[in-house]
């Protein structure tokens, strides 16, 4: 393979001569490796020598601040939760050195399997096969908050007091940082979280980013594994429920470009998301909607930030510059949530 032929960020004879070195016998001969889409922050590749796969992750392009942590902290998650009931791919290595890709990395198995994105994906396995999965996406959260971070080596993966506190205020920055219009809502929102803190139940690892197309889904419509750990951290487990219920809700806009597949026919309502969650897990969800509105809030900031770098020209792509017309749903989606909640 060329070097014009290399996916950008991974030079597979590198790193071919860096698994040599720290795995004999694993790779057989050249390597070929291409990006996967539909990563929102950390690039991730499907590597072969033909014979075996891999997959590898790493910082996105362009990443100049130490990012060293970041990739052990998700290979640190990845590989403590490998074993317990919670499905994610088993770690190979990780790489530091940034004398090798250029950035630090790791490496784990390639597991087979559907990220389902969309509606119409959904919509292609039918409404009874669309129920169970999306019930089984919310059962593995379950066992997700069951993990005992002590028993896994990660009580210290994290600071869960004052996590809801810290997460607004963090949040509340990022937006701060990319105010560039109005938000007629946005203030209030922010506001009115602030005021109604809930108390949180006993800390656990939280995903951080948990729906639908962040798993594989194996042709028995099982998850097979539970991708992008790059937000995880100890704090309260109801953010990712939150999260999860805000996505399962449909946004009631036509050709959104920030997907959902809530729609689709046989998609549980987000009372039956919350209802199976808590007579799985035992936990008090009747704040739950504060966390959604809290999700609401988060997704607001991200998009803002998205249109913000789109009006000073440094996005590229296709509905980048329909973004910001999302934003003020989001806002009245998560005032909405408060009111009503």
């Amino acid at each position: 393979m060329s070097e014009e032929q290399h996916p950008p960020g991974l030079d597979p004879e590198r790193l071919r001569g860096f698994l040599e070195r720290e795995r004999p016998g694993l790779v057989r001969g050249p390597l070929r490796a291409e990006l996967i889409e539909g990563g929102r922050s950390n690039l991730t590749y499907a590597v072969t020598d033909g014979t075996g796969r891999w997959v590898v992750r790493r910082p996105p392009l362009g990443h100049v601040l130490a990012t060293a942590h970041d990739m052990a902290r998700e290979h640190r998650v990845v590989r403590a939760l490998h074993g317990t009931a919670v499905p994610v791919p088993e770690t190979v290595l990780l790489c530091e050195d940034p004398d090798v890709l250029g950035v630090p990395f790791y490496v784990m198995e390639f597991v087979a399997g559907t990220p389902y994105r969309t509606a119409e994906e959904l919509a292609g396995i039918g409404p009874e096969r669309t129920r169970d999965l999306v019930l089984g996406l919310v059962d593995t959260l379950v066992e997700l908050h069951a993990v005992e971070p002590g028993a896994v080596g990660l009580g210290d993966f994290g600071r869960p007091e004052g996590f809801l506190e810290r997460q607004l205020r963090r949040w509340g920055k990022q937006l701060d940082a990319s105010r560039s219009r109005e938000l007629p809502g946005i203030d209030e929102l922010r506001e009115r979280l602030g005021g109604a803190l809930p108390a949180s139940p006993a800390p656990t690892v939280v995903h951080g980013d948990y729906r639908l197309d962040n798993v594989l889904v194996g042709p028995d419509d099982r998850i097979r594994a539970v991708l992008d750990w790059e937000m995880s951290t100890l704090g309260d487990p109801l953010t990712d429920l939150g999260l999860l219920v805000m996505y399962g809700t449909p946004l009631g806009v036509a050709d959104s470009p920030v997907g959902t597949a809530a729609g689709a026919p046989g998609h549980p309502g987000a009372a039956e998301l919350v209802e199976r969650y808590a007579a799985r897990s035992g936990r008090d969800t009747g704040a739950i909607a504060w966390y959604t509105a809290f999700a609401h809030f988060k997704l607001a900031v991200i998009l803002e930030g998205i249109h913000y770098r789109h009006t000073l020209g440094r996005t590229v792509g296709a509905g980048f510059d329909r973004i910001g017309t999302l934003v003020p749903v989001f806002i009245d989606h998560g005032l909405t949530t408060l009111r009503e909640g």
